[in-house]
């Protein structure tokens, strides 16, 4: 029996930076945007709030950019604050990478297993598909889904109970199968 599974995501993750002010590292991101113009050059940034002390911290989006090379899309989304921008950027590995942030997604995320009755089954196939490029430890992943503990599903993949054609130790963003045989 085919299964599907979908992870999503719940709300915004922690940026994980630190505060030049109280030296604590996460930030929640406030939803604004700030775009700054200087003649024929714009810049772009999501501002971020400090999770002790409320402190701002800028995310730059675009950075010396001639105003003519930014999509008006973009530059319209970026007006209105738009909260689906604020996750799509969060998202990019080249934000994320320019502005040296990581994101903390304990807590933002669910994962949608379909029917409780999976378990009725002798054998299980699984496919797991990603929302949003979350990083999730599958072992994490197949016990909330199952409702087993993190321990008795490792002891599955040690007897060759649960099988995958990817390796089901570290973490995943991308989508994945597994077949569980009870």
């Amino acid at each position: 029996m085919l299964t599907n599974w979908v992870v999503t995501p719940t709300c915004l993750p922690i940026v994980l930076r630190r505060c030049h002010t109280c030296a604590s590292g996460r930030f929640r991101t406030s939803g604004k945007f700030r775009v700054n113009a200087n003649h024929k050059l714009i810049d772009a940034w999501l501002l971020a709030l400090c999770s002790d002390c409320g402190d701002t911290t800028k995310i730059t989006v675009l950075e010396r950019m001639n105003v003519r090379s930014v999509r008006p899309d973009l530059l319209e989304r970026m007006h209105d604050n738009d909260p689906g921008l604020e996750a799509e950027l969060l998202q990019d590995p080249v934000v994320r990478r320019r502005n040296r942030i990581a994101l903390d997604w304990d807590g933002a995320w669910r994962i949608d297993t379909g029917r409780p009755d999976h378990l009725d089954h002798e054998v299980i196939d699984v496919s797991v598909r990603f929302a949003a490029r979350i990083p999730v430890r599958p072992v994490r992943l197949i016990a909330e889904g199952f409702g087993l503990s993190r321990t008795e599903v490792e002891r599955l993949i040690t007897e060759g109970a649960l099988v995958s054609a990817v390796r089901l130790s570290g973490k995943r963003s991308g989508d994945f199968t597994f077949l569980l045989k009870r």
